[in-house]
């Protein structure tokens, strides 16, 4: 498998764990306001395969805890299980971030038990998620399947919305409230402008409005956080 970056050590994006973060590149979103844009097609540069990446591991086994995997969109690589396997079988931990476009993949994975915890985005309400995902048609009973998936699997995880000024608003977290209602946590997380950003004109959100935004929402999910104000 191609590899398209590799953080050698994160003490935040695998929660309790002292992880490293493997970047892959392709995703069926093109979310406006993007932290990783360059990774969401096949053009990204190449910085490894995954036969150096097991090597790297080997050598960090007993110093680090987990691996983390995010892209782009993860699911969207036929071999992840495989490479997931292959990161388990050292005796690591994984972690899988994803847009949860993809549950039939997602289900394989929680299936045959290759992630240790999951965090999947939900980009805005149904109603608002094309604009948001930069896509012009979704099928919302996608993510509606790979939130239920994530309810029943018995896995750890969390559910995140990047909170954009300009694209969510109230409406929007009352209608998120509901549909994501007993997720074990939920964290709201302001956007912060990068040169990566491929649209320009976007802002994070007064850290009033995401407090409401916040209080509308812990009604459905006990653990409602608020990341980046």
């Amino acid at each position: 498998m191609k590899i398209n970056g590799l953080q050698k050590l994160t003490l935040l994006d695998f929660p309790g764990r002292t992880a490293c973060t493997v970047f892959l590149a392709g995703c069926d979103f093109r979310c406006p306001f993007c932290h990783n844009y360059e990774l969401t097609d096949s053009s990204a540069d190449v910085v490894m395969e995954s036969e150096e990446l097991l090597e790297f591991l080997k050598g960090r086994v007993g110093r680090l805890d987990g691996v983390a995997f995010t892209g782009g969109e993860p699911t969207m690589r036929k071999d992840l299980p495989e490479l997931l396997k292959d990161v388990k079988s050292l005796g690591f931990e994984t972690k899988l971030d994803t847009n949860g476009n993809n549950p039939k993949a997602l289900k394989l994975l929680l299936d045959q038990h290759l992630v240790d915890y999951v965090a999947m985005d939900v980009k805005n309400s149904p109603q608002l998620y094309p604009l948001t995902a930069g896509v012009e048609k979704i099928n919302i009973d996608n993510i509606t399947e790979s939130l239920e998936l994530l309810k029943n699997s018995g896995v750890d995880y969390e559910l995140r919305t990047t909170v954009v000024d300009q694209l969510h608003n109230e409406e929007s977290f009352k209608a998120i409230g509901p549909w994501i209602a007993g997720a074990p946590r939920y964290f709201l997380q302001a956007f912060a402008d990068r040169e990566t950003v491929p649209f320009q004109g976007f802002s994070a959100p007064s850290g009033e409005k995401m407090e409401e935004y916040a209080r509308i929402v812990r009604p459905f999910v006990a653990d409602v956080q608020l990341r980046g104000i």
